[in-house]
């Protein structure tokens, strides 16, 4: 009786024990996390469509003319600090072949634009005046060159990005039509264009709005160079003996 008892206790222990045991194993399972997969820049943008290859030209333009014009526009700033008051000693002192050999060297829109004003010494002011004005409306014209473009890229990136959402609504109708089970699967082609294509034009635009506003900040610093400059080597034409 004993032993008929204690295999009782037993076997219902054993049983207790694998039912928990298959219980915890079923919630480890459950519980176990999965294994989340990456998308690479590259797959999203392919995910995007047909209309992001416009917007990578875009954007490989916008990254160029921003790159260029600011060499360019550097290279314009640049001047010796001491370049007026040479000029102005030069030609002060009679030596204008010196003066225009200094404006040479120094290879700026400011030193060509006093060079010319140098070359029209002995005329009237006023036509001095407005020859340094032409020689500088010039020069602010090559400096300036191409940052219009960044304009353009900044209102038609947005654009390309919208038809893209619209193309994505389409593909996403269309594939609707075709099934009636409606599931993430069925919607994510469509979805991925709208939404990658969107972001990548707005990015596009964002960037060559920057780019365009920060060159345009650059050429004003440039030309309010050349505005003072012009003003002194007036100066200088209007008391040459002191």
């Amino acid at each position: 009786m004993l032993n008929f008892i204690f295999l009782q206790i037993t076997s219902g222990i054993a049983a207790d024990t694998a039912k928990k045991a298959g219980a915890a194993a079923l919630n480890a399972a459950t519980a176990a996390p999965k294994t989340e997969e990456s998308i690479s820049l590259l797959d999203m943008v392919v995910k995007g469509g047909y209309i992001m290859v416009p917007l990578c030209i875009l954007s490989v333009l916008a990254i160029y003319f921003i790159i260029e014009r600011m060499i360019i526009i550097s290279k314009a700033a640049r001047l010796d600090s001491n370049f007026m008051n040479n000029i102005k000693d030069s030609i002060q002192n009679g030596n204008l072949e010196s003066a225009k050999t200094l404006c040479r060297s120094s290879k700026s829109p400011v030193a060509r634009m006093i060079e010319k004003g140098i070359s029209r010494i002995g005329h009237p002011v006023r036509e001095i005046e407005e020859a340094m004005g032409s020689v500088g409306k010039i020069e602010i014209y090559r400096i300036e060159k191409n940052v219009g473009y960044l304009s353009l890229i900044a209102k038609l990136a947005p654009m390309f990005g919208f038809i893209g959402t619209i193309l994505g609504v389409i593909k996403l109708f269309y594939a609707l039509s075709l099934t009636d089970d409606f599931t993430i699967k069925t919607v994510s082609d469509g979805l991925y264009t709208k939404m990658v294509s969107s972001a990548g034009g707005l990015i596009v635009g964002i960037l060559a709005f920057l780019g365009y506003f920060l060159l345009n900040a650059l050429v004003e610093k440039v030309i309010n160079k050349m505005e003072k400059s012009t003003v002194q080597f007036l100066d200088v034409l209007h008391e040459p003996g002191k």
